[in-house]
């Protein structure tokens, strides 16, 4: 496969773009295919049968475009399908999961309490619980289910502070923030929130995602395989989505250029 083949990109809706963006940054030579589900939105609420059929539908769609590596972003997505996705696909899918494993690193060797904000879905799956079961004994972990988080940004209402505000604290404000140490954003969507989980937290709590490290790890498999795109290519990001509202290509054009 040639090495200019472009990367395809998905996501249950627009979330995905928080990890285009990081493409762009840390990969600017490669060529992007971005497609948003925003038509069959949320996938947390879905059953795990329907988001296989969904992610193996654009999936299959990207394959016809020639891609060389597929990357889901999207943690529910990645729970449900990537198995499923890699047995059937003769190209790398990149999955995601949620940033427990840094998290709890972070403690070098303290107990760690973190809460993993997720969609529901995510949260139930096998996979995160296989996740949980790796550091439940050393750290004290709390799932949080935030659905309404992935409802703002397909809604275009990031920028109602007030909004957003009465969310977070609709769903935070139970915990100690003082004495949590870390808070992962375990749905690509949340990444466009750091900035409002900053103003929620004390400054003593991290706010970690796996953007860059599902990014990175694209790369080692691309350079391992000999597909990474030559220096000086330009790049560049085609958005589609299943929604072809012009508010929904906007607002995708909007997420792609918002300040990190």
């Amino acid at each position: 496969m040639a090495c200019d083949a472009p990367i395809g990109v998905f996501d249950s809706g627009l979330g995905g773009i928080s990890v285009v963006r990081e493409i762009r940054r840390d990969m600017p030579d490669e060529r992007v295919l971005y497609f948003g589900d925003s038509a069959n939105a949320p996938y947390g609420t879905k059953t795990p049968g329907q988001v296989r059929a969904l992610s193996d539908a654009i999936v299959e769609r990207f394959v016809r475009r020639g891609v060389k590596a597929v990357v889901i972003a999207c943690n529910t997505a990645t729970s449900a399908s990537v198995n499923e996705l890699r047995e059937r696909y003769d190209i790398p899918i990149i999955g995601m999961e949620p940033a427990l494993k840094v998290a709890c690193d972070r403690g070098h060797g303290r107990r760690q309490r973190v809460i993993v904000a997720a969609t529901p879905l995510t949260l139930r799956e096998r996979k995160f619980a296989a996740l949980m079961d790796r550091f439940k004994a050393d750290h004290t972990i709390f799932p949080e289910p935030c659905p309404d988080l992935v409802s703002i940004v397909e809604d275009g209402g990031l920028d109602d502070h007030g909004r957003v505000m009465a969310t977070l604290h609709g769903y935070f404000d139970r915990y100690d923030l003082h004495a949590i140490d870390a808070v992962v954003l375990g749905c690509t969507h949340f990444v466009f929130y750091r900035d409002y989980f900053r103003e929620l937290l004390p400054d003593s709590a991290a706010v970690i995602d796996g953007n860059e490290g599902t990014v990175r790890h694209l790369g080692v498999v691309l350079e391992s395989l000999g597909r990474l795109a030559p220096e000086g290519a330009g790049g560049g990001v085609e958005l589609a989505n299943s929604d072809r509202s012009a508010r929904i290509a906007e607002l995708s054009r909007t997420l792609l250029a918002r300040p990190r």
